[in-house]
């Protein structure tokens, strides 16, 4: 199929095209989801060549099922944000004790702002990063998702496998940790009260 008539598909009929043998719907889908898939095992790992592999170990295992994926049970999406997440926390099971924290991730500098704005947005992710280093994994994985990654709580219950009371829950209460940890830094993050 045209790579034009592919670009308008969604993500389950350009995994059922690449089943089919399109390789451009694999490389739409994969330009489409590898940026997510990376970002969200990046988050969760705090290591960035650990989060490139993982994205890459969750592409393939799309890849694989992709012949066998029954349509309507689930969205692609989810289905990789699972499959990613399952896969940082076995990283972080085999490390048995290792942890690295979120700001070893450099965010990618936006072009717009001066320099002054890009240092306090590095110093502004850096600070967050940070503040969700000191939560527990279970809250953290469900503040990313939500406020990071701006998925819903249905999404994000099917992700982790619990209910959407228990995923209110996390973020409520990883929400209010962060504003804690955060609370006395507004001034030299540049948050002033006007």
């Amino acid at each position: 199929m045209a790579l034009d008539a592919l670009s308008d598909c969604d993500d389950e009929t350009l995994l059922a095209h690449y089943a089919a043998g399109d390789a451009a719907a694999a490389r739409l889908l994969t330009a489409r989801l590898g940026p997510r898939v990376f970002s969200h095992a990046a988050r969760l790992l705090g290591d960035a060549a650990e989060a490139e592999d993982v994205a890459q170990e969750a592409m393939l295992r799309l890849w694989r099922i992709a012949p066998e994926w029954r349509a309507g049970e689930a969205q692609v999406s989810t289905w990789l944000y699972r499959v990613t997440a399952n896969l940082c926390i076995d990283r972080k099971r085999r490390a048995r004790g290792g942890h690295t924290a979120l700001d070893a991730i450099a965010e990618p500098a936006d072009p717009a702002p001066s320099a002054a704005g890009q240092l306090q947005d590095k110093a502004r992710m850096q600070a967050l990063d940070e503040a969700l280093a000191t939560l527990p994994d279970r809250q953290r994985q469900a503040v990313v998702l939500r406020h990071i990654e701006g998925l819903g709580n249905p999404e994000i219950a099917e992700i982790m496998e619990i209910s959407t009371e228990a995923v209110e829950s996390l973020t409520a209460r990883g929400k209010r940790a962060l504003a804690a940890a955060l609370a006395g830094r507004r001034e030299d993050l540049g948050y002033a009260d006007d």
